[in-house]
């Protein structure tokens, strides 16, 4: 029986993270891509449409202070189940300069909107579980008490150290003259290990460069191009609440809607206190398949 190694794993999820988007520009152009804010890590209550699968890969490298460089692919699958309701399963690795490569885990998200109409304030609520160890260095989010001192231990220490937990968010997002602005407060606990409740929080604001189309077809018109920018970091727990020994981060952000329905995004990240790596790069693809769930019915 064949088994996957860990190692084996990683580079799966390191092929996708580079062909998905070549696979999406390949697709036909029945797709497009989800017209989202473009964040990274602050969440806003844009819901994938029923039917409809995104499938996306988020890339992070760095090179913190005392420590190896390394680049850590993310690549996400979510489904829009209801128009209330959103999943999404995650597939998680990094590589690391003179050290490994290693495959850090996966989570599995839902998210639900609980008031059917557009208000000034709208709400989602969102519930993960993750399986990640210590080797994980995706960032998508940041919690507790952390420092960027701990990559410079070795993957094969990090990767024995496994963490279940559960994560819950409350998503807020308003939208006004085109902008977009979203705050998520989150909580994280562990499972499987005796540790206090974490916090953490992320804050977003973007807008498209123009908010009317163009009258000829055009690649590069302003439309097609959003930015903005993000602020997240952690809270400390339920014993030592507060910025004190947390990473905090904030950034710019551009999105970039293709032709091809490929939509790209891209972010640096700065750190702002000791605790945070210097410069977090953030690079995106994403690509929506329109209906998919039809496509087994036709099959049928």
């Amino acid at each position: 029986m064949f088994k996957m190694t860990a190692k084996t794993a990683a580079q799966l999820c390191a092929w996708l993270a580079c062909s998905l988007p070549l696979a999406a520009v390949l697709l036909p152009a029945a797709a497009r891509a989800q017209q989202e804010p473009p964040y990274f890590v602050t969440y806003s209550t844009v819901l994938e449409e029923p039917g409809n699968l995104e499938i996306e890969n988020q890339d992070i490298a760095a090179s913190p202070k005392n420590a190896n460089s390394f680049l850590a692919p993310t690549v996400e699958f979510e489904y829009g189940v209801k128009a209330w309701w959103t999943t999404e399963a995650y597939l998680q690795g990094q590589t690391t300069t003179n050290d490994s490569t290693v495959f850090t885990g996966f989570r599995f998200e839902n998210r639900f909107r609980p008031l059917p109409r557009e208000y000034w304030i709208n709400p989602v609520i969102y519930l993960e579980y993750e399986d990640v160890n210590d080797a994980d260095k995706s960032f998508l989010e940041i919690t507790g008490n952390t420092s960027i001192t701990t990559q410079q231990l070795s993957n094969g220490a990090l990767r024995k150290e496994v963490e279940r937990s559960i994560e819950g968010k409350l998503i807020l997002s308003s939208n006004a003259k085109g902008w977009n602005i979203s705050e998520n407060i989150i909580a994280e606990k562990a499972v499987n290990e005796a540790e206090a409740w974490e916090f953490g929080y992320a804050l977003g604001a973007a807008r498209p460069l123009a908010l009317k189309g163009s009258s000829r077809e055009c690649a590069f018109c302003l439309q097609n191009f959003a930015a903005g920018a993000e602020l997240f970091g952690g809270l400390g727990t339920r014993y030592s609440f507060g910025l004190k020994q947390t990473e905090q981060y904030a950034g710019p952000t551009l999105f970039f809607n293709t032709p091809h329905g490929v939509t790209l995004k891209f972010s640096p990240e700065f750190g702002l206190n000791d605790n945070s790596a210097g410069v977090l790069w953030r690079m995106g693809a994403s690509y929506e398949i329109q209906q998919l769930r039809d496509w087994f019915r036709r099959a049928r």
